[in-house]
């Protein structure tokens, strides 16, 4: 479990100020992963009472930038946040309930599947998700 004090030392590896609302988001985010800006936003101003939208989005976009969130949309959703990054796993999302839950690389190694045919791309990350329904939906099901 990451620590304050964790968070604090990624924001200046990162080159990024330590800021109490930069804090109160990965805060959120790490104890809450695939998180909503909704969520993220009602979680930071409980913790530090008055903070904009505005200011999480900004939030937001700039750990997103400095590689310290992962932000993913799967298809029909809202953006959400992860602190799990860098090593390109994959999400498993229930098509009942929305839940989203992480789940490990399809094949090999980072960037775990190549297309067929590249196209001259140089490919770093691919991108998989996984539709279903997880086992509380599918038995609510039967």
């Amino acid at each position: 479990m990451s620590t304050t004090s964790d968070f604090e030392q990624m924001l200046r590896a990162a080159s990024l100020r330590v800021t109490a609302p930069r804090l109160a988001v990965l805060t959120a985010v790490h104890q809450h992963p695939h998180t909503d800006t909704d969520t993220i936003l009602s979680r930071v101003r409980a913790t530090l009472g008055a903070v904009s939208p505005q200011a999480v989005y900004d939030v937001l976009r700039a750990l997103t930038s400095a590689g310290l969130l992962r932000r993913i949309q799967p298809m029909g959703t809202v953006a959400r946040y992860e602190t799990r990054v860098g090593d390109n796993h994959h999400h498993l999302v229930c098509r009942s309930c929305g839940e989203i839950v992480d789940v490990e690389c399809a094949v090999g190694d980072a960037p775990c599947l190549s297309p067929f045919d590249g196209r001259g791309f140089v490919v770093d990350e691919a991108e998989v998700i996984y539709w279903g329904r997880c086992p509380d939906c599918t038995t609510s099901l039967s």
